[in-house]
Order: structure tokens, then C-alpha cells, then sequence
């Protein structure tokens, strides 16, 4: 093997070794591990992404995809998740704990004793994972933890970030997933305020009421909600959710039940570049403000059930590349000025199935490449555009994928 491929080797082992960070049994996000391999390894997202799905190709890792239309890659990969053999997990595990406590790149603990095993060791893992019940021993509050990934995984009714994440200045990349069945309030969210380097964070089944008490986090690039609650957290504050996360680059909402309306300041994040809103099934509209988003190059509705239409301030985002309304199946009409939408390169409309007919201004979407949608949509742009049109369109066919249910 030449150099290059000995360190991809060894890039795709370190990669197996970190599918241990996450319990026995529970499916693994792919997002989660593309947050962890974006940060620790240097890779761009497409390149993390590949990884996984080479560990897949090689039998190392499955991927279970619980979209309906599973065969499709678009770059969002919420609905993908990655599960092992029992035997590969327990090898994972077995090779993270070869080695003295100090010497390992990565490090998981997944019960109190192992907490208090270390009280006075030095760990230097740039990786840490922690499953506990939330109780952590007084020692390790002053803790020194040199980590750039932070996996924390429970399943209490309450639960309170660790006094040490307050100083851990290195860490980029949150994770935080409750098991239970329920989204629960975390505490202590204030301790981020100092972690100047956090870029990424991916909270799961966790009440968003936490996230008031966060102070600013001027670097964040990246966070992602899924099956959050938000039960109204940021409408009866007196600042904004731009006040807290004034850099964002990505905001990703999943499966989050009781979201009936963006958060008061989200469209005045004017660095947003990427939206992406699945399967939120209350949330019927987005405001007119949109439209002060003017970075934002994709915008995801996938399978927002009950959203009517899109505000015709839409038609100003001037860089959205990438529109995608898919599933959603209340849609009646577009903004007849969707033309101007003059980078729009890609458009996926599949099942939008009471859409009546297409506003005329869609000739004037100079830059489109591909629309995906169904049969009786696809004729409407037959009959839109011209003959010598050089856009692409595919007609997607339902996947009889039982993973989605």
C-alpha cells in the first residue's frame, strides 16, 4: 500500500473504533458520527459521509435508512442510522480499553465505578463518551479534560450537565441524547458559555427550554434538534434565539412534534446557510421574515404534513440553491414569483399531491437542473417549459421501505 492509502486505513479504523461511543443496542445516528469525523479528523462532511458508508460496503457497519424513498441521498442524512453486530460493538469496545487510561484517544465509561476508577487519573482522550444516571463524583468536577468530542448519553427523568464541561476549552462537538421515552429539561446549560471552540451540537429528546439559560455561543456553526420539545421555550423570552446563536451556519429540526412556528429571531441568523425541517407535523407556515435570511443556499421542508404554502418573501432569497417540499402534502399553492429565485438549481416536489398547477414564472428558473416530483406533476413542467429545456426531470416512485413507520 502506498502512504495515502495506509492513513485512509487507518482514518477507517479509527472511524470503527468511535461507533463504540454510543450504548449497546441503540440505533447511531449518522449525523452524530459525521459531526464527530467532520471535527476530529479534519474531513469535510461529504468525506466523513463517504467513510461511513465504506464501513458499510465492508460488512463493519449497517445502514438503516427510515425515509420512505431510502434509495435517495440528497447530503441530509437525519433519517439514516448506522447499527453493528453485536460482536463488531464489543470488539470496538475491546480495543478503546487496550492501554493505559492516559494513553487512549478515545475514552467510555458507562457506569459510576469506572467514573471513580479515575478520579486521579489524567485523561487526555480526545474523545469522551459518558452513559451514566447523571451523578458524577465531586473529584471530577475539577477535572481537566482535554476532549474535542463529548458523547453524554442517559436515560433519567433529569439530568444536569457535568460541572467539568465548563472547562473543557478544546471541545467542539456536543452530543447529548436521552433514551428515555420522553424529552427531558437538562441542566446547567450556562457551563457552555466559556467553550470558545464548540462548532457543532446535537441534542436528542431534550426540552429546548434548556437552551434559554444558554449564554452566547458566538462560534457555533452547526446545531441539530431531533425529537425536541419546544413547547413555545423562546416566545415569552425577552431576547431571541439570534441572541444566542448570532453565527449559525446549519440549523436541523427533526421530528419535533409540538413545533407550530419558528422561534422568534431565527431569520434574523443572516449567516444561516442551511434549514432543514423534517417531519414536524404541526408547523402549517414560515414567516415573511424569511426572506431576511439572505445567505441561505438550502431550505428543507421535507414532510412538514400541514404546511399550506410558502410565503411569497421566499422569492427573495437570492443564493437558495436546493428547495425541498417533498411529503408535503397540504401544499396548494407557490409563490407566483418563484422565478425570480435565480440560483434555485434543485427541486424536489415529490408528493405534493394537491398542488394544483405550477405559477408561469417557473420558465424563468434560469439555473434549474433537476426537479423531482411525481407523474401528474411531472407533465405539468412538460407543459411549462421549453422544448429546449435542459432540465431534468425524475419522477420518484414510492420504496416499499417498513423502516420510515
Amino acid at each position: 500500500m502506498d502512504e495515502e492509502t495506509d492513513s485512509e486505513k487507518g482514518l477507517l479504523k479509527e472511524c470503527f473504533l468511535d461507533l463504540g461511543s454510543f450504548p449497546e443496542g441503540q440505533w447511531i445516528p449518522a449525523t452524530a458520527l459525521i459531526d464527530m469525523w467532520t471535527e476530529l479528523y479534519g474531513l469535510e462532511e461529504d468525506h466523513a459521509t463517504a467513510y461511513l458508508f465504506y464501513l458499510s460496503d465492508q460488512n463493519i457497519a449497517n445502514i438503516v435508512v427510515s425515509r420512505k424513498d431510502a434509495n435517495e441521498r440528497d447530503g441530509y442524512y437525519s433519517e439514516h442510522f448506522v447499527t453493528q453486530h453485536n460482536m463488531l460493538k464489543e470488539l470496538a469496545i475491546h480495543q478503546n480499553r487496550q492501554g493505559p487510561v492516559e494513553q487512549r484517544n478515545r475514552l467510555i465509561l458507562e457506569s459510576q465505578n469506572e467514573l471513580k476508577d479515575l478520579n486521579e487519573q489524567p485523561i487526555n482522550a480526545k474523545l469522551l463518551s459518558i452513559s451514566t444516571d447523571g451523578l458524577f463524583p465531586e473529584n471530577w468536577s475539577n477535572k481537566q479534560l482535554p476532549a474535542e468530542v463529548l458523547v453524554l448519553n442517559f436515560q433519567t427523568a433529569k439530568y444536569a450537565l457535568p460541572v467539568f464541561v465548563g472547562a473543557m476549552n478544546k471541545l467542539k462537538v456536543l452530543i447529548i441524547t436521552n433514551y428515555g421515552f420522553f424529552p427531558v429539561e437538562v441542566d446547567d446549560f450556562q457551563l457552555l458559555g466559556s467553550l470558545s471552540s464548540l462548532r457543532r451540537m446535537r441534542l436528542e429528546r431534550i426540552a429546548i427550554s434548556s437552551l434559554t439559560k444558554i449564554p452566547a455561543q458566538k462560534n457555533l456553526k452547526k446545531i441539530s434538534l431531533f425529537t425536541c420539545k419546544f413547547d413555545q421555550a423562546f416566545s415569552s423570552l425577552a431576547f431571541k434565539i439570534s441572541d444566542i446563536f448570532p453565527n449559525l451556519e446549519e440549523i436541523n429540526i427533526d421530528y419535533c412534534d409540538d413545533l407550530v412556528e419558528l422561534p422568534p429571531g431565527l431569520c434574523e441568523i443572516v449567516s444561516l446557510k442551511t434549514l432543514s425541517i423534517t417531519h414536524c407535523h404541526k408547523l402549517s407556515k414560515l414567516p415573511e421574515e424569511i426572506e431576511k435570511l439572505v445567505n441561505l443556499q438550502v431550505l428543507r421542508l421535507r414532510s412538514c404534513i400541514d404546511m399550506r404554502e410558502l410565503p411569497d418573501s421566499i422569492c427573495k432569497l437570492d443564493k437558495l440553491t436546493f428547495l425541498d417540499i417533498s411529503d408535503c402534502f397540504s401544499i396548494r399553492k407557490l409563490p407566483e414569483d418563484i422565478g425570480k429565485l435565480c440560483s434555485l438549481r434543485t427541486l424536489n416536489m415529490r408528493s405534493c399531491s394537491r398542488l394544483p398547477e405550477l405559477p408561469p414564472s417557473v420558465v424563468d428558473l434560469e439555473h434549474l437542473k433537476e426537479v423531482k416530483c411525481d407523474e401528474e406533476l411531472k407533465e405539468q413542467w412538460e407543459l411549462c417549459l421549453p422544448s429546449s429545456t435542459n432540465v431534468k426531470l425524475k419522477v420518484v416512485k414510492d420504496d416499499i421501505n417498513l423502516n420510515w413507520l
